[in-house]
């Protein structure tokens, strides 16, 4: 993997995690316009992920801190029972993660039919968005495992998660700046425990990258996601889903035609 290369996909990884527009599916569509060889080095896909979560941590520092330090005082609180709700939500992707994360890999082969396809999918599920009216609604153990769904299916490439879990979210009538929060502070927990579980297995000791296309590709992917979660919140609270959503129906369709 060439500098520019290292580039090009951390920007991508950036804007389109948090964008709803499905950052796996825009990275099998970089791969093939790139010509890369390499598409399954787990190396620098866990790189630019764990930057993305740091772009995240960044965004919601406060939040975070204010999590944390309820969660210390060791009793039931507003915060405790958020986090509680924040890894319920976890539950069906770690299963599924678990169970089924072979098959998953294997979906993962540069097939630009299968992500057009998913990315109408995506398109489809941001336009419903359209006909919510605004509310007010709290999110609650059941609402956070039906999002949490919403995020498993994301493993596809081509759905996005962003957009599946933001979707899920106000169809299930929740204020649009919570559902927002809600979503990007879900995707730590399995990026983390992804990323915890390739390094103690040893995953990672085959995988062969060099240093500086990993950095630019780490680097790139943090301002990019920086800048692309702080504009997302912004959207949402708009309610502006339908722009992503033309966008992910044009990009799959030329997807399935350049198949």
């Amino acid at each position: 993997m060439t500098e520019l290369q290292a580039l090009l996909l951390g920007i991508i990884q950036g804007l389109t995690e948090f964008l709803p527009v499905s950052s796996s599916g825009h990275l099998e569509i970089g791969h093939a316009l790139l010509g890369i060889k390499d598409e399954n080095n787990l190396l620098f896909v866990l790189t630019v992920h764990v930057a993305t979560v740091l772009s995240t941590i960044l965004v919601f520092r406060k939040d975070i801190a204010l999590l944390c330090k309820d969660l210390f005082a060791f009793q039931w609180n507003d915060s405790t029972e958020y986090i509680s709700k924040l890894l319920f939500s976890s539950i069906p992707i770690v299963i599924v993660g678990f169970l089924f994360r072979d098959k998953l890999e294997a979906l993962f082969t540069g097939n630009l039919f299968f992500v057009g396809c998913m990315l109408l999918l995506t398109a489809c599920l941001l336009t419903l968005t359209q006909f919510v009216k605004k509310s007010d609604g709290k999110i609650t153990f059941g609402k956070a495992l039906l999002i949490g769904l919403a995020q498993t299916l994301a493993v596809l490439p081509g759905i996005s998660r962003s957009g599946s879990t933001i979707a899920t979210g106000l169809l299930l009538k929740g204020k649009k700046e919570d559902v927002a929060r809600f979503s990007f502070l879900m995707v730590l927990i399995p990026i983390l425990g992804a990323a915890f579980l390739d390094i103690i297995t040893g995953e990672l000791k085959s995988t062969k990258v060099d240093l500086l296309p990993l950095l630019i590709g780490f680097v790139s992917a943090f301002i990019s996601g920086w800048l692309a979660c702080s504009w997302m919140i912004k959207i949402v609270k708009r309610g502006k889903l339908i722009y992503f959503a033309i966008y992910c129906a044009l990009i799959g369709l030329i997807a399935i035609f350049a198949a």
